[in-house]
């Protein structure tokens, strides 16, 4: 959520912020704006709606000569959409931007007002603009130490203060910063995306730590004053990576990469037709000293999750337990040193999820994350990390990230499978084998992609659906639901298909649309009974099936869309893409923003 940048060098700042905040535009927000040194004074333009309206605002300021600047997307919390809850926010002697958090900050408002100090908006950043202005007798860095001491929550922090020009200083607990020192000058950020222009090389800001940013280097300082040493990271794709590339959103972009994604996921993590963490550094013993496996995460990565717990069950005949992240913490979860917890998230930020990393650990759980982001928090508190290799995912609906997270899963349980005796290496082979063909088959349904068009057209009128499946279908039914949700704003429910008679029947009348997921041949003949039933109804049935059914009939369903044929248990790759597709084409249909979704961040680093 929100977006950050600062920028001190030899560039025009307001052309580096603006268009940083653009790279940023897909993390989900409602106002923008910058504030940046004009000599020793500091200026601040912002405004409500997007980066395009600040662009022009700051295009008729006429500004000339600044070098060094702050930027910030806000996505409102304290406080509604309004200019002056705005970010940048000055009080005093302190310009600040912030994403995340102040929990305390009703305490601190009460405290100043003592002082006769009053905020002019209604956020907790102002506030914390206030407490590190109350700390500031002229000494940036112990201003922002004690103000540490005195703040709760979570937060990233850049601020600039006045009479100190040319410096942006920075610190984080929780929000994600990331910064890089190059030719042009210093840069930082809360996303990766920003700094590709000036850098591949760039280092993840440690929590508690104060950055001083120069025209000329990146200092590091803890707060008991000690010198940090960053740990330098590499990213391996480049700014084209996340670009639109000839496409029209970038959410149909990532649905194509995703054979690629996939690939570069799996490959590295076979070896001569075996699934291996050996380049990871996991050790087979933390599988093998294993009985009993926790799985959490938010949104699309815990339906991930979902289709995890249903491949280990079966492969490895180990217990898995999937909770939703933010839930995990307050159910007091049984766990010991012979628990293996198993986190996903696309960003390595998730707040909740990183929650339940650092309680695994209180336990004596060995905890293993799924990340796409290398240096990420996540994959640094992990005591083992599988890092998804699917690039830059720039849409707020997750596709590629989710496809890649599923990989590695198939990989975890036939690995897990393997060690513990529970699959030998001709069937472990023979799975891989079926997991690569399964992705490779990918590129039949990104042909026909037209055809989901056709499809999606009878829900144009469509207000509520439901989304039915059994099995491995009911995980992928959960999460087709949510990608409809999430874009086109068409009210949509996931069920258990054997669930219908247990009320929500009741809510199947004429043209009801049902997308029934029956890929399942073990359940199948189940599954045309349940389509049976809320088609007596009048529902209007969308069947995905694996393979096409050729006695499929007007009676059973108004469209049948197929997979191509695989092995029943790979599956969800074909059907995750059906369903994206199903999204994406309701979505633009409507002539809805696919990439930027209302209310939506792409990483949610708050509780």
């Amino acid at each position: 959520m929100c977006g950050i940048i600062g920028f001190t060098g030899t560039l025009d700042a307001t052309n580096v912020l603006t268009k940083g905040l653009s790279q940023l535009e897909y993390r989900g927000y409602d106002s923008a704006g910058i504030a940046f040194f004009e000599n020793e004074s500091i200026r601040t333009i912002k405004t409500t709606g997007k980066v395009q309206c600040l662009k022009e605002k700051v295009e008729a300021a006429n500004v000339t000569g600044a070098t060094c600047g702050i930027g910030h997307t806000r996505w409102a919390t304290h406080g509604g959409v309004s200019d002056i809850n705005s970010h940048p926010h000055t009080f005093g002697n302190v310009t600040l931007i912030h994403n995340g958090i102040i929990e305390n900050y009703k305490e601190l408002q009460e405290e100043l007002a003592l002082q006769g100090k009053t905020p002019v908006s209604q956020t907790d950043t102002e506030i914390a603009a206030m407490v590190i202005d109350d700390c500031f007798t002229g000494d940036p860095i112990e201003a922002i130490k004690k103000a540490d001491a005195r703040l709760e929550g979570q937060y990233g922090f850049c601020v600039m203060f006045k009479g100190h020009p040319g410096k942006i200083f920075c610190i984080r607990n929780g929000s994600p910063l990331v910064a890089t020192h190059a030719e042009a000058g210093s840069v930082i950020a809360s996303d990766m995306v920003a700094l590709l222009d000036y850098s591949k090389d760039y280092f993840v800001l440690p929590e508690h730590v104060i950055a001083t940013l120069t025209k000329d280097e990146i200092t590091l300082v803890d707060l008991e004053g000690n010198s940090v040493e960053p740990e330098m990271l590499h990213v391996d794709w480049d700014v084209d990576a996340a670009m639109k590339g000839g496409y029209e959103y970038f959410m149909l972009k990532e649905i194509h990469d995703q054979p690629d994604a996939l690939m570069n996921t799996i490959r590295p993590r076979v070896k001569n037709g075996l699934p291996t963490f050996e380049a990871d550094n996991v050790p087979d013993e933390v599988f093998t000293h294993c009985n009993r496996i926790l799985i959490t995460a938010c949104g699309t990565a815990m339906h991930a999750g979902l289709v995890g717990k249903n491949l280990i069950e079966r492969l490895a005949k180990v217990p898995v337990t999937v909770d939703v992240a933010s839930e995990f913490r307050y159910n007091e979860p049984i766990m010991d040193e012979n628990t293996l917890l198993i986190t996903i998230s696309q960003s390595g930020e998730t707040a909740d999820t990183l929650a339940a990393i650092r309680l695994a650990k209180e336990h004596g759980a060995k905890t293993l994350s799924i990340v796409n982001v290398k240096g990420s928090t996540i994959a640094r508190e992990s005591d083992y990390v599988l890092y998804t290799h699917a690039g830059p995912e720039i849409a707020v609906a997750s596709t590629k990230a989710y496809t890649v997270q599923l990989s590695v899963f198939y990989l975890i349980a036939a690995r897990f499978a393997f060690v513990t005796n529970k699959l030998n290496e001709e069937e472990t082979k023979t799975f891989i084998a079926n997991l690569e063909n399964a992705i490779e088959s990918l590129n039949e349904i990104l042909e026909k992609e037209m055809d989901f068009d056709e499809v999606s057209a009878s829900l144009d009128n469509a207000t509520s659906l439901f989304y039915i499946g059994r099995g491995l279908d009911e995980c992928l039914s959960r999460e087709g639901s949510l990608k409809l949700k999430e874009i086109s704003y068409i009210h949509s429910e996931a069920y258990a298909a054997g669930e219908l008679k247990h009320g929500t029947i009741s809510l199947i009348t004429d043209d009801v649309p049902v997308i029934a997921l029956a890929t399942q041949h073990n359940v199948y003949s189940k599954m045309i009974s349940n389509i049976r039933e809320v088609k007596a109804r009048g529902a209007k049935v969308i069947l995905i099936t694996n393979g096409e059914d050729e006695s499929i009939d007007e009676s059973i369903c108004s469209f049948q869309v197929s997979i191509p044929k695989v092995d029943d248990m790979f599956a969800p790759f074909g059907t995750a893409v059906i369903v994206q597709y199903l999204a994406y084409f309701c979505a633009v249909r409507r002539g809805l923003n696919v990439d930027q979704p209302r209310n939506l961040a792409k990483s949610v680093t708050v509780e």
